[in-house]
């Protein structure tokens, strides 16, 4: 129970997505799970997980293996994603074998099956966790070194899933404290949208800040395009969900 403390400790007082997912890809190695996916979405709907640039998405496979399932869209098809939607928790993928034997798999998703058995993504364990809106959900997907059967994975699980769970549960909620994103905002267009954020018109930033409503509209526009958005409410938005605005240096 010391170690496991001692690890929690040192996850939690990670300073950086980067730093924390080193951390947390090395202790899930010790299970035997070498090859983790973490995804989350902000953006879903009834239809869609929303656009995977939107993704929070931290992952030690290999990228041709990326490339593949999320790249070319695979991941909408994926058998335990449908499961990590629908359900909270952690589920075997003994799972997988169970529909695939009683028929209730659609051609996508044996077509997906096949191709993770290629590239020996065959056992391991998912855990979807509680969603904090209705239009978000994130899991994470531990697969075991290939050569472990599931029943392998299953009596580890039996041994220390408790403490597996515990463990992924405090990274997903410390990587949700995280920045997160990819191009990060400048000083003046995280300050831009911060203002916005509490209700300031450009005329008031631009006497806040010392600078001309145009330069203040300028930093706007440069944090929309460096969010992929259309408009400021949207980019005071995101920026929110990816930890981007009123954030404290480390010291």
């Amino acid at each position: 129970m010391s170690e496991l403390r001692a690890f929690l400790e040192d996850l939690t007082a990670a300073q950086s997505a980067e730093d924390l997912w080193t951390k947390h890809c090395a202790k899930m190695a010790e299970y035997g799970f070498d090859r983790i996916i973490y995804g989350f979405s902000h953006f879903m709907s009834k239809t869609s997980l929303g656009d995977p640039d939107d993704f929070v998405l931290l992952t030690n496979h290999d990228p041709k293996y990326m490339n593949l399932f999320i790249g070319s869209g695979l991941y909408r098809d994926a058998p335990m994603v449908r499961w990590a939607l629908n359900n909270v928790g952690a589920c075997s993928w003994g799972y997988l074998w169970d529909e695939l034997a009683s028929g209730s798999l659609s051609e996508r998703e044996k077509q997906v099956i096949e191709i993770n058995q290629q590239h020996s993504v065959t056992a391991g364990y998912s855990i979807s966790f509680k969603a904090i809106t209705s239009r978000s959900k994130g899991a994470i997907a531990l697969t075991a070194r290939a050569g472990m059967s599931q029943d392998e994975v299953d009596a580890v699980w039996a041994e220390h899933g408790s403490d597996i769970v515990l463990m992924n549960n405090i990274a997903h909620l410390k990587i949700m404290t995280l920045p997160l994103g990819g191009r990060s905002l400048t000083d003046r267009q995280r300050e831009a949208l911060e203002w916005v954020g509490d209700g300031k018109t450009t005329q008031d930033i631009a006497l806040l800040i010392g600078l001309t409503a145009a330069t203040v509209e300028k930093h706007l526009r440069l944090a929309r395009v460096a969010l992929s958005v259309e408009t400021t409410a949207q980019a005071v938005l995101k920026a929110s969900f990816q930890n981007q605005m009123f954030i404290v240096d480390a010291l």
